[in-house]
């Protein structure tokens, strides 16, 4: 039988092993949505991690002093037309494609709809469709971290094996295959499901990154994985954590 820690005692071990990586003031936004679900998760995975989480309202004209942004999961607008598809118009996203294109390069993360939303938005090339088995899907997902050099996988081991949850409905990730050789042979295909494929997406990719590699959408959850005893069962429950403070890690090298 596992014995699982207190809360108390997860919080800490987390923030232990982040705290080499602690920048003092590093704010990171977590934009909400009407339909968002895992906002809040975002921002108690940031502040594990060591930065401070700002709310941002989809609503918003500016991004204020933010360091990075995460785009949640959830299902922004109800999924309307198609998931993300109304989310990309919102007044914040501009902003966000702004500063993830300017010379600056915004750190940008997008989880489950947020990978939906970056693909809208053009940020991200390829759609997301239904699974291919027309489906809910709620599992632990093993995952191979391809591309350990992008603003969010520093802190990963290239071809690492990581375990995070995976839920979603519109999770099959699709492009031509013009675009699908380009992301191969780039590098940038950032993550690749291991042992299942869950919900048919091309060549078992799971998570994609832009050229400059500041911009990474990807449909598991690394947000919940983050603490010991509450992540996957499989592995040690906190391999999520490593995109936020891989993020940190990045913000810290800029401000050298």
């Amino acid at each position: 039988m596992t014995e699982l820690p207190l809360i108390g005692e997860a919080i800490a071990v987390a923030a232990d092993a982040a705290g080499a990586r602690r920048l003092a003031g590093a704010k990171i936004g977590v934009i909400t949505f009407p339909g968002t679900l895992d906002d809040r998760d975002a921002a108690r995975a940031v502040r594990l991690a060591g930065a401070t989480p700002v709310e941002l309202w989809h609503a918003d004209t500016t991004l204020g002093d933010v360091d990075a942004v995460v785009i949640p999961g959830g299902f922004s607008y109800g999924d309307y037309l198609r998931a993300g598809a109304i989310a990309r118009f919102a007044p914040l996203m501009s902003k966000i494609i702004d500063a993830a294109n300017s010379d600056a390069r915004l750190p940008v993360l997008g989880i489950c709809n947020g990978f939906q939303i970056l693909t809208e938005s053009h940020l991200l090339p390829g759609s997301m469709v239904k699974n291919d088995h027309l489906k809910f899907m709620c599992r632990d997902q093993v995952l191979c971290v391809e591309n350990n050099t992008t603003a969010w996988t520093r802190d990963y081991a290239a071809g690492q094996e990581i375990t995070v949850p995976l839920k979603n409905q519109d999770g099959q990730y699709i492009a031509d295959e013009k675009t699908l050789d380009a992301l191969e042979s780039e590098g940038r295909v950032v993550f690749r499901y291991v042992g299942f494929n869950p919900n048919g997406s091309r060549r078992d990719i799971a998570g994609i990154s832009n050229p400059a590699g500041n911009v990474v959408g990807l449909m598991p959850h690394p947000e919940h994985a983050v603490e010991a005893g509450f992540g996957p069962e499989i592995g040690s429950g906190t391999e999520g954590l490593g995109f936020f403070t891989s993020v940190l890690n990045k913000i810290v090298g800029d401000n050298k």
